[in-house]
């Protein structure tokens, strides 16, 4: 898979996999990343191996269960995809050690993703982490003035 439309194409039911919810996302990345796959997730840390990477989407999915992706913009080089996605979901589950707060989420996420033979084999990932943390009220918002 090395044409731009293919990996478009990739991308595009990925994210129609990961917009049924859980059981259909937690499938997708079964068949859609490599086995070796590394994940420099956004909020400083590493995931590597489908296993990891199902266990990291699987509290995703917990917290945010109503959770949508939606594609903004790619661009495609070689087997290079940047993507802008627009995250949004209703915070109805623990993430990241906090209980649910039945807020509302809104957040841009950037993606770098590497392909080889058909398949993700590397992600780099950057979303605003203090505005998510905002949003859920557990980081306070400054004042306007």
């Amino acid at each position: 898979m090395s044409t731009k439309d293919d990996l478009k194409t990739l991308h595009h039911n990925l994210m129609r996999e990961w917009n049924k919810g859980k059981t259909a996302a937690m499938t997708a990345i079964g068949e859609l990343f490599a086995t070796n796959f590394i994940y420099h997730r956004g909020i400083g840390d590493e995931t590597h191996g489908i296993k990891e990477l199902k266990e990291s989407m699987s509290g995703l999915f917990n917290g945010f269960p109503d959770i949508h992706f939606a594609t903004d913009e790619i661009i495609t080089e070689g087997n290079k995809q940047a993507t802008r996605l627009t995250i949004t979901g209703t915070h109805k589950g623990e993430f990241m050690g906090i209980a649910p707060t039945s807020k509302k989420i809104k957040m841009s996420v950037l993606h770098i993703d590497t392909f080889a033979r058909g398949k993700c084999v590397e992600s780099w990932e950057r979303f605003d982490t203090l505005g998510l943390m905002q949003q859920l009220g557990v980081a306070p918002t400054p004042q306007k003035k």
